[in-house]
């Protein structure tokens, strides 16, 4: 179903990054291409044997924090991951009508928070090329507390360094399994961003409610 927000009801949003605000092709791009002829031209293989070796790394930590952790990749692949990263930093983008968005939520007075899977050293190159940053009450990365958004239990720790209300609280992610367990935390609206890139498609929403376009779902 597609999204119908009643932001009388809203104080708290969470906010993810890659695919939800920022045009999650950087990623893509990145993973699927840059680091396989990396590996390739380090180990001296083709880059279709590359690609299958990088593929199954990858889709063997798949909902980890190893997943999203640099610092994992840079030593299991012994590549320098987050310079090969900065490398392409005029490549990141945020989706139309973000910067609209998050201007809106903070004229409503919305306590805003971003909950991002994204190692600290991604989350501060994107910081370093957008203008999100300066809307966002907290920012928080996964990795400082150890656990990612697919983990249940990230939602309760969260509490500690920005305490905010449940029932009262929108979680707005592109990533199914983090708004399968924040609904079962009881986040009252786990809400899909369906448009990750004009490059990639559109996430299936499953039974999530759903968006595509941040005017279909501006504070009024």
């Amino acid at each position: 179903m597609s999204a119908h927000l009643d932001w009388s009801k809203i104080d708290t949003v969470l906010l993810d990054m890659d695919g939800t605000l920022l045009d999650l092709h950087f990623d893509w791009h990145f993973w699927m291409e840059v680091i396989p002829q990396a590996y390739a031209d380090k180990n001296q293989l083709s880059l279709a044997a590359a690609k299958k070796i990088i593929h199954e790394k990858i889709h063997s930590q798949t909902g980890t924090l190893n997943w999203y952790c640099l610092d994992y990749w840079t030593e299991t692949l012994t590549l320098p991951i987050a310079e090969l990263k900065r490398e392409l930093k005029h490549q990141i983008k945020v989706h139309p009508e973000v910067m609209d968005f998050l201007a809106q939520l903070k004229a409503h007075n919305k306590h805003v928070i971003m909950v991002t899977n994204a190692h600290r050293d991604s989350l501060v190159l994107k910081l370093e090329m957008t203008e999100i940053g300066d809307y966002f009450d907290t920012i928080i990365s996964s990795h400082d507390i150890g656990l990612p958004k697919e983990n249940i239990k990230l939602w309760s720790e969260i509490q500690a360094i920005a305490p905010y209300t449940p029932e009262r609280t929108l979680l707005i992610d592109d990533n199914l399994q983090a708004l399968q367990s924040a609904k079962e935390y009881g986040i009252a609206y786990p809400l899909c961003a369906t448009f990750i890139s004009p490059k990639l498609d559109k996430i299936d929403p499953k039974e999530f409610a759903y968006f595509e376009r941040y005017a279909e779902i501006m504070p009024n």
